[in-house]
């Protein structure tokens, strides 16, 4: 398996996204591009190419939900896994955005220093095994 480099951070809060990325970079030595929106994502994801898409839930205009369905049609979920990074889970949404494809849901407030760590042993996992820790 090849390892994991690129991230890309789908997030409309300046401020989680500059934690996340510092984070990311700094901790994780991680490559992050950082989108305020599903549009931006949806432009920018065929030039950065990313390993992983760390995406909320929330955001305007186009939900983290649409937005997975419309990088399904783009992009091989199992080959670059969709991680959602949300504040509202209710465990019948978890399940849903897993049945939609996601990787993963982890919950906010997040750790920064740990969410490297989580991404790395979310890359190697299998597709299909979800952890009892971020239910």
């Amino acid at each position: 398996m090849k390892p994991l480099r690129r991230v890309m951070h789908v997030e409309d809060v300046p401020s989680i996204q500059v934690i996340a990325r510092i984070a990311l970079e700094r901790v994780g030595g991680l490559e992050v591009l950082s989108c305020s929106s599903g549009q931006e994502a949806l432009d920018k994801l065929d030039a950065f190419a990313p390993d992983l898409i760390l995406l909320d839930a929330m955001l305007p205009e186009m939900d983290g939900v649409e937005l997975l369905r419309l990088l399904a049609a783009r992009i091989d979920l199992e080959q670059v896994p969709v991680v959602f990074l949300t504040g509202y889970m209710e465990p019948v949404r978890r399940e849903t955005l897993l049945g939609l494809g996601a990787r993963e849901v982890l919950v906010k407030p997040f750790d920064p220093m740990q969410l490297p760590a989580q991404l790395q042993e979310i890359w190697q996992r299998n597709p299909n095994q979800a952890t009892a820790e971020s239910r």
